[in-house]
């Protein structure tokens, strides 16, 4: 019976063992994924919006005046 629990005692220590390298892995790693992962959807985002912005600020921005007077011209 000895045996039995010597065994299972090993198997926790392993199975302790494996949980705190796989944390300290994660702690490692994870937050550089998370900024790969931003960096490419940011560089997506921006690579959008400007394609997007210069043609609506040109169809947003007025013709400039081609003749020059009175700011209301008369009905009469």
């Amino acid at each position: 019976m000895q045996k039995v629990f010597n065994a299972l005692s090993v198997l926790a220590f392993l199975m302790s063992g494996t949980l705190v390298g796989a944390t300290i892995i994660a702690f490692a790693r994870v937050p550089g994924m998370v900024q790969d992962y931003l960096d490419e959807a940011t560089s997506g985002v921006i690579d959008e919006v400007t394609e997007v912005i210069p043609g609506q600020i040109d169809e947003a921005m007025p013709e400039l005046p081609t003749e020059t007077g009175l700011p209301i011209k008369s009905p009469f």
